[in-house]
């Protein structure tokens, strides 16, 4: 059951054809790794006929901006957040989320290109992150973030892993992040393997059912992200300080 606030949000999105890709917590429970939030995080295309879409549909729902950076086109195109909380009695303290760039992701036409579009139970359509994106989108420095990854991946692998698509063993063999459940992918999927161990070096322990070592390898590729994600966000950080001693 999707709750109320949600849909409302949702569906105004889709009334003013905003161009936008549900993401965050609320796209992890489409894809049956539930996750609790109030937020409604969207990826958006940064131009300004969409941010004039956007703007109506946030005036629906009574929408303000919070925090810093203020809602400005410049803001999103540097990979900056903007937040927002609802006013709306069907969407009531509801926080709305935009970005258009984010470290990692490919650009919003290639994000559109793979969505994944689904249906609500009362017929409003919602673009969503394809997996695969949503998975690079959660690869950041919050903690929170990689048990939401290893269980949105174990959550595809069970639903698929009867009959699986070449593209959808090469997402396990990429993305998985549980050892029993990837030595199980690398030693049936030996070929598959092999080709892709140049691009994750861990896959080599799991070909060999190696546990101890990757695990070890998992937790330095998940150490490695994090870095690199917290040097990302170094110069954004310091320039939302400037705009709040400045506001």
């Amino acid at each position: 059951m999707i709750p109320n606030p949600i849909r409302k949000v949702l569906s105004l999105m889709r009334a003013h054809r905003v161009r936008a890709l549900l993401m965050g917590g609320q796209a992890c429970v489409f894809y049956g790794a539930a996750e609790f939030s109030r937020d409604t995080d969207f990826a958006i295309i940064a131009d300004a006929a969409n941010l004039a879409r956007l703007r109506k549909a946030l005036g629906e729902l009574q929408a303000e901006p919070i925090a810093v950076p203020p809602f400005a086109l410049k803001f999103l195109r540097r990979g900056h957040a903007i937040h927002f909380r609802c006013q709306h009695s069907e969407a009531l303290r509801m926080r709305v989320d935009v970005m258009s760039k984010m470290r990692g992701v490919d650009s919003f036409a290639r994000l559109w290109r793979r969505r994944t579009v689904i249906k609500l139970p009362d017929g409003t359509g919602c673009d969503l992150l394809s997996l695969p994106d949503l998975v690079q989108a959660k690869k950041t420095q919050r903690d929170k973030d990689w048990p939401m990854i290893r269980r949105l991946v174990e959550a595809h692998y069970f639903q698929n892993r009867a009959k699986p698509n070449p593209a959808q063993i090469r997402f396990w063999l990429q993305e998985l992040r549980t050892p029993e459940l990837l030595v199980e992918v690398a030693r049936s999927k030996t070929a598959q393997c092999q080709r892709l161990v140049s691009k994750r070096p861990l896959l080599a322990h799991a070909a060999l059912g190696k546990l101890e070592k990757l695990e070890q390898a998992l937790m330095a590729e998940e150490s490695t992200e994090r870095e690199r994600d917290r040097h990302y966000w170094l110069p954004l950080r310091a320039e939302l300080e400037k705009l709040r001693h400045a506001k």
